[in-house]
């Protein structure tokens, strides 16, 4: 059966006025509806149309590459759970007139815990958020019935992630130093009260009354209670670097526990108490996280130098190119393929446990400009995602003038962005100083200095996890001459070659200036990343490096 309002293909006028399906509007509407029907046709012929012709993989039009939101920075505020109030209850049963307690105790606030996972790949989700707070505790109910904990929330972040703690708010902490104030207690000394009256703290019956407050007798105020989950926690402050995916997650803070119900408060003189303890406040935490990516190779290079392009000849990325600089805004992660299970493979390799490597990645990151540790251009920020690199492949452009200067600029720069990194951990390291006196007598009568014992800034046994201080010119190193198929440039590359064969014999000074740096060959590649010309090389001299 036809529909009775038939409507234009791709439209809503049946729906929109009913009334011009009349028979009598029908046909004096026809034209019209010709006339739109045939524009509606036009017009999507038209946008199916390209408008311009597209190119290749390596020359690609400007709008054929990959739009990721991608943040590599963030700070986020947690909130652990607050635990839930005590609950003041009385058993009622038949002929018994005034029942003892049995308000049950409130449930444990959530957990924060933080996971490193494959999937993620970004920070922009937990930027955006900035707060996350896990479930409060529930109240305790009677018939001695225990609150429920409070929901746990995990913080999912990509592998890599080096986690710095900024600010905590500890209200046990707090409580716990107002408390051995009040007692005229100096820090560090134990005691077990009394604590001054804390209206904030208890919770009365509903049914009291202002002179049953006054004379009651309320107990001591009970000390400041954590959570037996608390001693597994990470130690404060919070220092983490999550290289590599984890099984289970890291408890970052505890939840509060609940308060405690009237029949703690049972004693000789008040043998029903009217009054039960509230649960303690959850801990606050400020974190900044900080993405570092993993990757087998890093290309370090200066703006247009042919980096994106290089990542597109030799993985199927879609980062984006362009013959102006700072095309590359973030970085772009590609993956070679060595082994595609269809004939015999590209390359042979093996991982450290002895399973055959069948692909590496690259991480392309933007252009470094000379003096950008003075925050020209983009500044150096970027080179944290080449600083766990295995293997750093410098892009050098031959068609842009001497290249072993700009070779020299570019290690400047990474030497620069590696001292600025080791001063800063330090910085941020808290270093704990354990003074020793003179052992014997005959140390103080040689007049032998203290012992001074610094902690290590780096992994240790109380944090395995903890960040290490970066090393990048101990890494394997390459070049990797790009726009070799320009004339004028044969030239270039040979002085390269020449003075990367001089510093592997030492006769010059390593570009980066230091002294513990890698030592072994340093090969200089020439490619057409354009043309996808001796890009083979690259993989083959890559997999050498991986495989030592």
């Amino acid at each position: 059966m036809p529909p009775r309002c038939p409507a234009l293909p791709g439209t809503l006028t049946p729906f929109l006025y009913p009334f011009l399906f009349s028979n009598a509007a029908k046909r004096a509407s026809q034209p019209l509806f010709r006339q739109l029907q045939c524009r509606h046709e036009s017009t999507t012929s038209e946008s199916s149309q390209p408008k311009y012709e597209e190119g290749n993989h390596l020359n690609p039009p400007p709008n054929e590459y990959s739009r990721s939101v991608f943040s590599d920075k963030a700070t986020v505020t947690v909130y652990a759970g607050s635990g839930g109030h005590g609950c003041i209850s009385f058993l009622r049963e038949k002929y018994i007139e005034k029942g003892p307690p049995n308000g049950g105790n409130g449930g444990s606030g959530g957990n924060i815990y933080i996971q490193a996972v494959r999937g993620e790949t970004s920070l922009h989700k937990l930027g955006r958020r900035n707060i996350l707070k896990a479930g409060r505790g529930k109240n305790g109910q009677g018939k001695t019935r225990g609150g429920e904990r409070g929901e746990d929330v995990v913080i999912m972040v990509p592998v890599g992630t080096v986690v710095h703690e900024i600010e905590r708010i500890d209200p046990v902490a707090i409580e716990e130093h107002n408390q051995k104030l009040e007692a005229g207690k100096e820090d560090g000394e134990e005691t077990q009260g009394p604590w001054k009256w804390d209206r904030e703290k208890w919770l009365l019956y509903p049914a009291i009354t202002k002179e049953d407050i006054a004379t009651a007798e309320f107990p001591k105020l009970p000390r400041a209670r954590r959570s037996a989950l608390a001693m597994t926690q990470v130690k404060a402050p919070i220092a983490l670097d999550l290289s590599a995916p984890m099984e289970r997650p890291v408890l970052l803070a505890a939840g509060a526990v609940g308060g405690l119900g009237n029949p703690h408060f049972v004693s000789k003189t008040v043998p029903r108490p009217k009054f039960a303890s509230k649960g303690e406040e959850g801990m606050k935490i400020t974190l900044e996280l900080e993405l570092k990516l993993l990757a087998d190779v890093g290309l370090v290079g200066l703006p247009n130098a042919g980096k994106s392009t290089l990542l597109r000849a030799m993985s199927k990325s879609r980062a984006r190119v362009g013959d102006w600089a700072f095309t590359t805004l973030q970085p772009n992660v590609g993956t070679v393929v060595l082994d595609d299970h269809n004939g015999r493979p590209k390359s042979q390799a093996f991982y450290e446990t002895g399973e055959p490597r069948t692909n590496y990645t690259i991480a392309d990151i933007p252009g470094l400009v000379e003096d950008a540790h003075l925050d020209r251009g983009l500044g150096i920020s970027f080179l944290r995602h080449v600083e766990r690199a295995r293997i750093l492949a410098f892009v050098i452009d031959l068609n842009a003038g001497d290249a072993v200067r700009a070779l020299k600029a570019l290690w400047k720069e990474v030497g620069e962005y590696e001292r600025m990194k080791i001063q800063e951990e330090k910085e941020k390291a808290d270093p704990i100083v354990e003074w020793s006196p003179f052992r014997s007598t005959q140390d103080a009568l040689q007049n032998k200095p203290e012992t001074i014992i610094i902690n290590p800034i780096g992994p240790t046994l109380d944090n395995p996890l903890a960040p290490e201080l970066p090393s990048i010119a101990g890494k394997p190193w390459f070049v990797v001459a790009t726009k070799a198929d320009l004339s004028g440039t044969r030239e270039n590359f040979l002085a390269l070659k020449e003075y990367l064969e001089e510093v592997g014999r030492g006769e010059c000074e390593h570009p980066s200036g230091q002294n513990k740096v890698w030592e072994e060959k340093v090969e200089a590649i020439p490619v057409s990343a354009i043309n996808g010309h001796g890009t083979e090389k690259i993989t083959d001299w890559v997999v050498g490096l991986l495989d030592n």
